[in-house]
């Protein structure tokens, strides 16, 4: 897991690196010129010489970051256009300096024929704004747009000629994907908020970001991490020890975790069912067959060792005949509804003995006294941990989340589902979602699993892990409880090689993400399918297993 920084976190890392280990701040701004250089040219494979690079700088160090990338880009044979939005007079320290130092190239250097230029110009007022704008957009558009107006310590909408110089920016959005300028931020999109994942006002919206050091809030949570594009995380020379000791007990979920959660998990010679996990999935009410189904059948692509399904009688039947053949089905008294009743406890009580994971809620039915007797029984009286999804959540409230470190509670709401639990209507409620989690597993002793524009997984200790894989086209019927069957399955397996079951959950959501973006890449997220998702867990833990 990678630490999220806020932007005081950023700030006095630099600090520490400059004054505990003598990392002098103008090579800091260096290295995160070189690091930008980098992903440009990874961008354009490597071939840059004779690209042509436009570079806005604001007048802070973001600026000076630019400024040094536009000497790199040019020493790599780039034509590099500087444009200070100020004057190196209202600037200072190492903003200033490599700011001097583009102007004196500019204007000293004898620039052959056939060699690369480099430029700089400052622009102070709107009305030389739009004199140049009129000027230098009617020509041919700069292969590279470089964003370098502010950093991470704005914290209101842009202005002036800042929102114009923006807004221009912006007017290339998708371009690049038609032959038009490649657009870069550095650190962050100007005008976003590092701290805040709302967008405030006016701000480019990237197709690479180069962030510094640690990605912030704003690099990593939507709405405002939509505005990115690709995102780089580049260590400019901060030892990762500053980092480790930063407060933040906010992370995002990278491919190492999985990496480490599989080997963890991984078969051995005397590996054989009853080492691999049990995990039991209630579920399947009358008319919701497909939802146990789509559950149980990603549950056993997991690597667990077995798989019961517990439906009620009259649709055990039906979900045994279209569930996969190694996934077992067991009927259970049921209401005269078709959904489980209370005395389903009681039926399933020698089975509960032998499952390592419960996994309660799809295609349950929430319309049933005995069925929301039963749920609550179940989790009050749990002796193993639980995996609680859609009617499962439906069927609680708060209070009937009894903590319990030995047998914890893994919940998985999306919007609506969490704002019952928290007992509101109100939508701004969720405004913040990292606190809001947070907030909730603290208070409940709970791990949740707060599904959206990127999940948000908080854990009963203050961590919260933001899981950086999936896309739009998972939000279809069917991939809520292929997710469950995926995290149940992990689980199953984490309780018999005594893993951490927050660790687990982390690894779970961030391989069914990634499924679905193979299944998004294979058949695109008009045409995927639950199905596709699970068909799809073989290339993920492919994928997962690389290296890099």
């Amino acid at each position: 897991m990678q630490k999220v920084l806020t932007a005081a976190e950023v700030r006095e890392v630099d600090r520490l690196t400059t004054e505990k280990y003598g990392i002098p701040s103008l090579l800091l701004m260096e290295n995160a010129a070189q690091a930008a250089a980098r992903a440009i040219v990874d961008r354009f494979d490597g071939e840059v010489e004779g690209l042509s690079c436009l570079i806005f700088c604001g007048k802070g160090n973001n600026g000076g970051d630019g400024a040094a990338l536009g000497r790199v880009l040019w020493q790599m044979g780039m034509n590099v256009e500087i444009v200070l939005i100020g004057l190196i007079s209202a600037t200072s320290g190492d903003a200033r300096t490599n700011f001097e130092i583009v102007q004196k190239i500019s204007d000293n250097y004898q620039f052959e024929p056939a060699c690369a230029e480099l430029t700089f110009e400052e622009i102070s007022s709107l009305e030389e704004w739009y004199e140049y704008d009129s000027v230098n957009f009617q020509a041919d558009d700069p292969d590279i747009i470089v964003d370098a107006l502010f950093g991470t310590g704005l914290n209101k909408p842009l202005d002036g000629v800042y929102e114009q110089v923006a807004a221009l920016i912006y007017a290339y959005n998708g371009s690049s994907e038609d032959g038009g300028p490649v657009i870069v931020s550095l650190d962050i999109p100007s005008g976003l908020c590092a701290d805040d994942s709302k967008n405030v006002g006016v701000n480019p919206c990237a197709d690479i970001t180069v962030t510094f050091t640690a990605p912030k809030l704003a690099n990593v949570m939507p709405p405002a991490a939509n505005y990115c594009g690709e995102l780089y995380v580049a260590c400019i020379g901060s030892p990762k020890e500053l980092i480790n000791n930063s407060p933040s007990q906010t992370y995002v979920a990278e491919k190492s975790d999985v990496r480490k959660w599989l080997g963890a998990t991984e078969f051995s010679y005397d590996s054989y069912k009853n080492k691999r996990g049990h995990a039991l999935l209630v579920a399947g009410a009358a008319n919701y067959a497909g939802a146990a189904v789509l559950c149980g059948n990603a549950a056993i692509r997991t690597g667990v060792g077995v798989v019961t399904i517990a439906a009620p009688e009259s649709s055990a039947n039906m979900i045994g005949s279209r569930v996969t053949p190694e996934v077992m089905v067991r009927g259970v008294p049921e209401t005269e509804n078709g959904a489980v009743a209370l005395e389903a406890a009681a039926a399933l009580e020698s089975l509960l003995e032998r499952v390592d994971v419960i996994a309660i809620g799809s295609g349950l039915s929430a319309n049933d006294d005995s069925t929301r007797q039963f749920v609550r029984a179940m989790v009050r009286n749990r002796q193993k941990p639980i995996v609680l999804d859609a009617d499962g959540l439906n069927l609680v409230d708060a209070e009937d989340l009894t903590p319990s470190d030995e047998f914890p509670l893994i919940l998985t709401p999306h919007a609506r589902e969490f704002l019952k639990l928290l007992g509101t209507e109100d939508e701004g409620a969720l405004e913040d979602r990292v606190a809001a989690a947070r907030d909730f597993a603290q208070r409940h002793r709970t791990i949740i699993v707060l599904k959206g524009a990127r999940n948000v997984i908080a854990s009963p200790d203050g961590r919260v892990v933001i899981n950086p894989t999936g896309n739009p086209g998972l939000g279809k019927a069917g991939n809520g409880d292929t997710l469950t069957g995926i995290i149940a399955g992990f689980a199953g397996q984490a309780v018999k090689c005594n893993i951490d079951l927050f660790e687990t959950t982390v690894a779970a959501v961030y391989i069914a993400g990634l499924a679905g973006d193979i299944a998004d890449e294979k058949f695109g997220r008009r045409v995927m399918t639950a199905g596709d998702v699970r068909d799809c867990l073989d290339e993920a833990f492919e994928l997962a297993l690389e290296e890099g």
